[in-house]
């Protein structure tokens, strides 16, 4: 049970819904606490083979509750780092650790660190009718919680600079344009998209995704020599999963696997 977010398990999808609609889904301690908690035990449960997480209500996550920080601060001054190596760096290492596919679904409005948590999913799916919103430099702050690291690496520099500098609202089509998000569906096939590519997901071959996602990590700093050794490492330990001596079967057989995500 938790206070700030919904939390149940389907067809091998654990769907994770950030449930503070009222304030559009902004992140409070609470909700911090809940969202990491929620990732962690996805992580340990077997039955787990893919994670979705979205918003209720209009946003995805609007980022911060300033209210609360302000409500924190003292003598007038708000503990940023703190709040960030304490809150949120923990829920984007272990999103991004997770050995399981992490989808998004972001069903409205993301902003400033609610933004970056949807960029730290392995996927997006984008309703026609959301937005992105850097947020911080409206308010005379850095993009924190991996911001940075994901808008250099999805889109260029220049737009990169330009998208945090200016702080306007980037639409569903410029988002898929960005490489931002994967998939734009329209608002009123949203749920049903979202649905139907978690449970493709879970569907899949869960240890072999889980080390594409390490190995997809990797290649963003490593060179081609390091991935070289590291791909026949990683196809040694793939090769001697249930899921291959599943998948060649099935072939050899002329039939559609059925994986177990072993």
């Amino acid at each position: 049970m938790y206070e700030t977010l919904t939390y149940s398990l389907e067809n091998g999808v654990a769907t994770i819904m950030l449930n503070r609609p009222d304030v559009y889904n902004a992140l409070n301690g609470q909700l911090k606490k809940d969202l990491l908690h929620a990732v962690q035990e996805s992580g340990k449960n077997d039955a787990v083979r893919a994670v979705v997480l979205t918003g209720n209500g209009k946003a995805f996550s609007s980022g911060q509750d300033l209210k609360e920080a302000i409500g924190l601060s003292k003598n007038g001054k708000i503990d940023f780092q703190g709040m960030i190596q304490h809150g949120y760096n923990p829920i984007i290492r272990a999103m991004r650790d997770l050995p399981k596919p992490i989808l998004a679904g972001i069903n409205g409005v993301a902003a400033g660190a609610g933004l970056a948590l949807g960029l730290a999913a392995d996927m997006r799916i984008m309703s026609a009718d959301a937005r992105l919103v850097e947020g911080f430099t409206g308010i005379a702050l850095v993009p924190d919680s991996g911001g940075t690291y994901f808008f250099a690496r999805m889109m260029s520099y220049p737009k990169a600079f330009e998208f945090i500098a200016l702080n306007e609202p980037m639409d569903a089509p410029t988002a898929l344009q960005m490489g931002l998000v994967n998939r734009v569906v329209p608002a009123a096939e949203f749920e049903a998209s979202l649905k139907a590519m978690g449970e493709r997901l879970a569907a899949a071959p869960t240890k072999t995704l889980g080390l594409v996602k390490s190995m997809l990590q990797r290649a963003m700093k490593d060179s081609l020599e390091d991935m070289l050794n590291l791909e026949a490492e990683m196809q040694e330990i793939a090769g001697t999963s249930e899921d291959c001596m599943i998948g060649l079967a099935a072939f050899a057989n002329k039939q559609a696997p059925t994986f177990v995500g072993r």
